[in-house]
């Protein structure tokens, strides 16, 4: 075979890209979960790539494109034998060995983010090292390695189904098997909004999935060095990113008459959706398929969230079961309604028949079916030998910790409590307790009783919104108050607010983030400091705070030593 330099550096650049996912899917699936479990995902998407490419190269790959039978390839450790049959026109053994190595990381990947939060480490290092020895390369060796469904006319181009939607199974499987996270559902059955801790994370990740989507497509043709090859790249783009931009747009709109306003995480959600969607037939469709598509993707998304969420009750801290395998399946099956006859049969709007469509639902139904089988006998062999999920304690305190010891993956930064815990029963308190039981009060003498004319301490506590601290200090400043002590704090009164919504689960507002201002005075009149903030902080509506007065018996400054009136006095 006589090598191309263009088609070997057009796959080793798509092999670069793709391994880049691996970034990708770890901002991604850190930001939309929870900050004390940070370093395990991290961990995870690192040992995903790093597990699965011995795996691949000692196993996986000759099962996947071995010339055996149509049904399985061949056991070659180490890559030893011939795959001429099956290589690119111009591109070396190893050039392409890499290129699929970095695909089956990545359907490995997808389960991460679905069995977030609740996985044991080892449980997830093993089921990693499964999917890359024989789950994905079976399915992957009856799409792209020669065998019964590629014979049949089965087309996904890039991996909708071949790579997305086999992590998706796995994804849904593992999730259902694991349970929800402590907290997720009350006793009734309805779900709780988990929010992700950054979401700075999750959109960086996206964008990074976007970009290296176009080496996960486009370098799918694994050639440039024809005028067909460079015109079937340049389709490829043009419909991956359209499919997706249209997506979001989609989810955007929808969400924003669904829920009252954008949801934000929904939408970036739509943007691997639409990416995943397109990923089977970016070749095969025109734009306009690829806009359509684009549409049912991103209504798609947001309806397969809320089903998982609150009626199959699975716990899918990320969306990973619905954008890659729902949109996987979903997209794979409208290749055989848009296709245009160019690189496939033609599809069912085209005037082909129903003949390729049929082809492409056989082909997700098979494949949906046989990775289901596998790997909830991975699962299961996994849950009752060493276990599955992580213990209740140790989820509670956030894997970071139980399973890397890792106190932190944010050192140096202050992080918001956790207000998710397990129902548990309450205990009524009735206020009855015996005599004997009950903590005296006394009357204790202060420091300086016996003392006349001593100057009145006053500390004045003003719990507000956080928008409002600027023109508050600015206004307290004004009056003669040079000291204050700003703390962020969360808490509820009153207020319930108007719902608000995260991936379409109603957030519980009942502890919602204030600023909490502490001032002791003296020489300032208390009434002034209070008219002030009365005024600064008034609208009129539910939520504008609370002021509390207290008595303060002596105030001491500690670089002096001055105590009472002299120590809140700045002077050098």
């Amino acid at each position: 075979m006589t090598l191309s330099a263009v088609n070997t550096i057009w796959v080793l650049l798509g092999a670069a890209l793709v391994f880049f996912m691996q970034a990708g899917f770890s901002m991604c699936e850190a930001g939309f979960t929870r900050a004390k479990n940070t370093g395990n995902i991290l961990m995870k998407n690192l040992m995903d790539f790093c597990i699965g490419t011995p795996c691949f190269w000692l196993v996986g790959f000759g099962v996947m494109f071995g010339s055996g039978t149509a049904l399985f390839g061949w056991i070659d450790p180490l890559i030893m034998k011939d795959y001429s049959h099956i290589l690119p026109a111009g591109v070396p053994l190893w050039a392409y060995a890499i290129f699929q190595t970095v695909f089956c990381a990545t359907s490995a990947t997808i389960v991460s983010g679905a069995m977030a939060e609740r996985t044991k480490f080892s449980a997830y290092c093993i089921y990693s090292a499964a999917i890359s020895l024989l789950i994905y390369p079976i399915s992957g060796h009856w799409i792209w390695g020669g065998g019964w469904l590629s014979q049949l006319g089965f087309h996904d181009f890039a991996g909708s189904t071949a790579v997305h939607m086999v992590g998706g199974i796995c994804a849904l499987i593992g999730a259902a098997i694991l349970g929800p996270r402590i907290g997720k559902y009350d006793k009734n059955g309805k779900p709780r909004a988990i929010l992700g801790h950054n979401l700075t994370f999750a959109a960086l990740g996206v964008f990074i999935l976007w970009f290296c989507w176009f080496g996960f497509n486009g370098a799918s043709t694994v050639a440039m060095d024809s005028d067909k090859a460079i015109k079937s790249a340049g389709l490829i783009f043009f419909n991956t990113n359209l499919a997706a931009a249209v997506a979001c747009c989609t989810t955007l709109i929808f969400t924003w008459l669904r829920y009252g306003k954008p949801d934000v995480s929904m939408t970036y959600n739509a943007a691997l959706a639409g990416l995943v969607g397109i990923t089977a037939g970016c070749d095969a469709v025109d734009p306009l398929g690829a806009a359509i598509m684009g549409v049912v993707f991103g209504l798609v998304i947001v309806l397969a969230v809320e089903f998982f969420d609150k009626v199959a009750k699975i716990d899918d801290p990320v969306g990973a079961i619905s954008v890659h395998g729902v949109c996987g399946a979903l997209g794979t099956i409208l290749t055989g309604f848009f296709a245009t006859g160019v690189s496939t049969e033609k599809g069912v709007f085209y005037g082909g028949g129903f003949h390729f469509l049929g082809v492409q639902a056989l082909g997700v139904v098979s494949v949906m079916a046989y990775v289901a089988v596998v790997i909830t006998i991975v699962f299961l062999i996994i849950k009752h030998t060493i276990g599955l999920r992580a213990d209740e304690a140790d989820e509670i305190a956030g894997l970071d910790v139980s399973e890397h010891g890792l106190p932190t993956a944010y050192a140096g930064f202050a992080m918001l409590p956790d207000t998710i815990v397990a129902d548990e029963d309450t205990v009524a308190v009735t206020g009855d307790v015996p005599v004997a039981e009950a903590v005296p009060v006394k009357k204790m003498p202060t420091f300086n009783e016996g003392t006349e004319d001593l100057p009145k301490f006053t500390k004045v506590e003003i719990l507000c919104k956080e928008s409002k601290f600027e023109a508050l200090k600015k206004a307290l400043t004004d009056i003669g108050i040079t000291g204050m002590t700003l703390s962020h704090v969360l808490g509820c009164g009153i207020q319930k607010g108007k719902p608000e919504y995260y991936r379409g689960v109603e957030v519980e507002a009942n502890l919602l983030p204030k600023i909490q201002l502490d001032i002791v005075v003296s020489k300032v009149p208390v009434r002034k400091v209070i008219d002030t903030a009365k005024k600064v902080l008034y609208t009129g509506h539910i939520g504008d705070g609370k002021i509390f007065v207290y008595d303060v018996e002596n105030v001491v400054k500690v670089r002096t030593g001055e105590e009472g009136y002299e120590a809140l006095q700045d002077v050098e």
